[in-house]
């Protein structure tokens, strides 16, 4: 991104703060019609992308060129047709309305600007899947099997990549963008402003710093809190890891591991509640779940997750002993419990949520609670600038997701209108030969691939678009396949050979990408199984009586437990390979009824832990005991 001063830089900052104002007024005062707020999401956004992000690596980074400003100047075009023709187009009927030629240029235009868009802000990889989506769109009645489709006219092409309000670049991604996610990530700039994301830092030094592995469990906690904030891996990566890699690599741990359990525990931010990324907005609204519910259900996960990545910690810890954090790091408790008014705005979008308000209005008007407490300490006050500051982070870090998820709708459009959807849902279900666990596994292999490439926003909307479905129709349940695509979209941040999460990771602890993804993948194994247990024991989902809800965690619990040992290597001492096989091996059946029954497998998995635990003592007293000499 770049780094501007002068008038240039006083111009961008009209556009990211005007883009987060409008979010703000229409929190304040409702949201306005579909084409309106959609129209004003993008009129600030795309141009945006263009004064921001340079064309290529070599492309000036402390000013914007000629070229760039022309880009700029098309990108606004398409938005302002929308918002001050959108009379005639809601009174258009599709189908049916004849295209004018203004609309069929200014549709050319809005697509290529999109393009280039999200070549430079987003994705390259994203940007490549419209291409090849457009392609097939113009050109599939001459493709053979499956991606064929008859042949659409150019009027066609265009109204339905940018003249409709319920699909296209202008259709409902976008618009859960321009609603729910705008003022989330506006929210999340103001309680980072606020200091929010240092307490959290602050606090998990002092509730972990000084067990084993201390600045490492460190990273795990404030990245489960940091989380919440960012909704996204590689700031969650850059904001708590500046801090804990070094300090982890300061103790002893290898540069290796420090970079990958910032890496994992950064990617499980996107799984924690309340703010679980811009993705789990568009899952409400394409299921039509309240926000709260799919919080609630996801949260049992997101906790087994942060479990998984902090046990192998501490089993490392244990491993190499290595040493804690000095008294003298951690912060007063009570400086802690002085500043825990900081918590404020996330107790209100919480609250304001669960008594039935949107997440929409919890959003603003946490936004304002935030702005409100920040009086209560001098040194915390949202003075103009600050406020200017907030606006503009805010606005900076809508560009990506607003581009992201016009780019995704316009994808959508096409598989959808194509048929290419409905193709690749028979060639699974033939594939799989209607097993549901195959097709389970061709949907997760779905997810990862695009999450290597794209966001973890538009990985996931194009997955279950295509996935979705499928799972479904085989009697998938909708929150349970949505979760599992959702969840596997975000593994793939730390799943090589492209794991971004573990890119940022790397560049901070300085080590190899490649190997550093390999250990972030280790240490995160457990988001590999929780998927599958959300599908096959709905107790996790906080579904069921209390004693199945309570069964399935404590057998999902043990079985994280075991898969932790397993793959470390470690309890009291080394674990050979085949017990280490027998333990993974387990971990695997237990959660899981279709082979043993909840109460089976709790039991088989305390009478293993049992077993391993004495021979473990045996081998650990036979390595203490005197030698002979």
């Amino acid at each position: 991104m770049r780094e501007l001063s002068g008038t240039q830089k006083h111009i961008v900052l009209m556009l990211t703060v005007g883009v987060s104002l409008f979010h703000l007024y229409t929190g304040a005062t409702g949201v306005l019609e579909p084409r309106l707020q959609r129209g004003f999401h993008l009129l600030f956004l795309l141009p945006l992308a263009f004064l921001l992000f340079p064309m290529t690596k070599r492309a000036p980074r402390d000013r914007i060129p000629l070229y760039d400003w022309i880009w700029a100047l098309f990108a606004i075009l398409p938005s302002v047709y929308v918002i001050l023709d959108k009379d005639r187009l809601n009174e258009r009927w599709e189908g049916a309305t004849e295209v004018t030629t203004l609309q069929i240029w200014v549709g050319i235009i809005v697509v290529i600007c999109l393009l280039e868009a999200v070549r430079r802000s987003t994705a390259p990889a994203l940007a490549g899947l419209m291409v090849l989506a457009l392609i097939h769109l113009i050109f599939g009645h001459h493709l053979p099997g499956f991606l064929y489709h008859k042949k659409f006219s150019l009027d066609w092409i265009i109204e339905t990549c940018y003249l409709l309000d319920d699909e296209g670049i202008y259709g409902m991604i976008t618009g859960v963008s321009s609603i729910f996610v705008a003022l989330f990530v506006i929210f999340g700039a103001f309680i980072h402003g606020l200091g929010l994301g240092q307490y959290f830092i602050d606090l998990a030094c002092r509730l972990a710093g000084r067990t084993a592995g201390g600045p490492a469990k460190v990273a795990v906690i404030s990245s489960a809190f940091f989380g919440t904030i960012s909704g996204a891996a590689s700031a969650n990566v850059f904001a708590t890891g500046t801090f804990s890699i070094p300090l982890m690599k300061r103790i002893g741990y290898r540069a290796q591991f420090a970079g990958a359990v910032e890496a994992a525990a950064s990617t499980g931010g996107q799984l924690m509640p309340p703010i679980m990324g811009a993705a789990a907005f568009l899952m409400a609204q394409i299921t039509q779940i309240p926000y709260i519910s799919i919080c609630k259900a996801a949260l049992p996960a997101a906790v087994l997750y942060f479990l998984c990545v902090g046990a192998m910690v501490h089993y490392e810890a244990l491993k190499y002993n290595l040493k804690t954090m000095g008294v003298l790091e951690a912060v007063a408790v009570r400086k802690l419990l002085k500043d825990a008014y900081l918590f404020l705005p996330v107790v209100a979008l919480v609250a304001l949520m669960v008594i039935g308000y949107s997440p929409f209005k919890g959003a603003f008007i946490g936004t304002m609670v935030a702005l409100g407490i920040s009086f209560f300490d001098r040194e915390r006050w949202m003075t103009p600038r600050k406020i200017l500051e907030a606006l503009d982070r805010g606005g900076r870090n809508l560009i990506m997701i607003g581009c992201a998820c016009a780019g995704a709708g316009l994808i959508i459009s096409v598989v959808v209108n194509t048929g290419l959807g409905l193709q690749f849902s028979n060639l699974v279900i033939s594939s799989s030969g209607g097993i549901f666990l195959i097709a389970l596994f061709f949907i997760m292999a779905s997810a990862i691939v695009l999450g290597m490439g794209l966001p973890t926003t538009a990985a996931y909307v194009l997955a279950v678009s295509v996935g979705g479905p499928t799972l479904i129709e085989m009697g998938g349940d909708v929150l349970q396949v949505h979760l599992f695509v959702f969840y596997f979209s975000i593994m793939a941040c730390v799943t090589p050979p492209v794991a971004l999460g573990a890119y940022a990771g790397a560049s901070l602890a300085g080590t190899d990408p490649l190997k550093t993804g390999f250990e972030a993948s280790r240490i995160a194994v457990a988001g590999y199984i929780i998927p599958y247990m959300l599908i096959y024991n709905e107790g996790i989902l906080l579904k069921g009586s209390f004693l199945d809800i309570l069964l399935s965690l404590v057998a999902a619990g043990i079985a994280v437990y075991l898969v932790v040992i397993g793959f470390e290597g470690w309890m009291l001492t080394h674990l050979n390979m085949i017990e280490r096989a027998v333990l993974t091996g387990a971990a695997i059946l237990i959660p899981f009824p279709l082979v043993l029954s909840r109460f089976q497998g709790i039991l088989f998995g305390i009478v293993l832990i049992a077993v391993i635990y004495i021979l473990q003592r045996n081998r650990q007293k036979k390595l203490l005991a005197p030698q002979p000499v």
